[in-house]
């Protein structure tokens, strides 16, 4: 098969990377058991109710992992335009009154029966795959107006979308990793750096417009100052870590689990992880990631074209960024973001897009060129 101007065969996938999202999403399973259990028996009579619905998720999304790994990025190329138009009309039917679920507060999910799925996860796969498949067209010297300048409206306008759910951690999320592909597809620093900060106030009128924003901002700012109310999950999720010490309290035996930590199988998975596991598990948990990261960029670098190697970089950089925000929050040190932690927090869409992104990643280490 010609990518680029040389042909190249098919060789193996990159086995480090597949086993260590294996072993995350090993991990991810039995802490979404252990830490859903309370919330599952309290309202569901069922102990497996959260449990089962992520088995079923991780299922489809191996089968998409497996799928996309043996389906060359480069056959579904001339696709993507027309992906990138649906997930942006998913962006605008979910923000409709009857059609948008609304779940505590946010309007972010379309019905699918007994499931649902969140129109921004789709977004930041199209996004990427996107930009990858436009920007590596474009060669020689690049002129920021007219090369990089509709890209930019573009993001912006699906950053707009997400952000009116509201869902504040996935648009930083788009954001950044857009910017770094439009960085790594020849975009001068200065000029990316001039737009950063042009987007800073925008940002910060955005915070301070919505009251949960504000709230979030606050309460990391000083949690002690209402530790009943917007501390609250702060100073919860900091005790878990504190009870875990080196080696935790064992599986299953959480405490803070037991309603005293909100989101404790989804957006603070890993400060439970931490108090059952102890600091030998979450230092596993941020290993794993670690080596995510490194097979995902090695692979972008060692990729056989301009765009694998985008669609590589980009597609690592979403999920190491999500996790890194994720266990930030958990630990204090990032403000409330309300964004799972990949292949291990309860959430299908998030579990299955993330599932996609390695598939892709791995397809494009099969054709990896040995630059050694």
């Amino acid at each position: 098969m010609k990518k680029g101007e040389n042909t190249i065969s098919r060789g193996n996938p990159d086995y480090t990377l597949f086993f260590a999202v294996l072993t995350l999403l090993g991990i991810g399973i039995v802490m979404v058991f252990s830490s859903s259990m309370p919330r599952a028996l309290r309202f569901y009579d069922n102990a497996y109710y959260f449990v089962f619905r992520q088995i079923i998720w991780a299922g489809l999304g191996l089968a998409s992992m497996f799928f996309f790994m043996n389906f060359d990025c480069w056959r579904y190329r001339k696709l993507i335009p027309a992906a990138y138009i649906v997930s942006m009309v998913l962006l605008v039917a979910v923000l409709v009154p009857g059609i948008g679920e609304i779940r505590e507060g946010s309007r972010r999910w379309l019905g699918l029966g007994s499931l649902g799925l969140q129109p921004a996860e789709l977004a930041k796969i199209t996004t990427v795959l996107f930009l990858a498949d436009r920007l590596a067209r474009k060669r020689g010297t690049l002129n920021f107006i007219k090369d990089f300048g509709p890209y930019i409206v573009l993001i912006g306008i699906t950053a707009l979308l997400i952000l009116k759910e509201p869902d504040l951690g996935t648009t930083v999320i788009l954001v950044g990793n857009s910017i770094l592909m439009l960085f790594l597809a020849g975009a001068n620093v200065w000029y990316l750096s001039f737009l950063g900060a042009l987007a800073v106030p925008v940002i910060y009128r955005v915070v301070m417009a919505e009251d949960y924003m504000r709230q979030r901002i606050v309460a990391f700012m000083d949690p002690w100052q209402d530790p009943m109310g917007l501390g609250w999950q702060i100073i919860q999720s900091l005790y878990a870590f504190g009870t875990g010490g080196l080696f935790g309290a064992g599986i299953g035996m959480s405490r803070q689990k037991g309603f005293y930590l909100p989101q404790a199988d989804t957006d603070f998975i890993f400060a439970i992880i931490g108090e059952e596991m102890g600091f030998f598990g979450t230092f596993l948990v941020v290993l794993l990631f670690l080596v995510v990261a490194w097979r995902g960029y090695t692979i972008a670098m060692n990729a056989p074209d301009r765009f694998s190697c985008l669609l590589a970089a980009g597609l690592t950089t979403g999920i190491v960024a999500q996790a890194a925000i994720n266990m930030g929050v958990a630990i204090g040190i990032a403000p409330i973001t309300g964004i799972t932690l990949p292949f291990v927090s309860y959430g299908g869409s998030s579990l299955l897009m993330s599932l996609t992104s390695v598939g892709i990643i791995l397809n494009v280490s099969r054709y990896a060129v040995d630059r050694s």
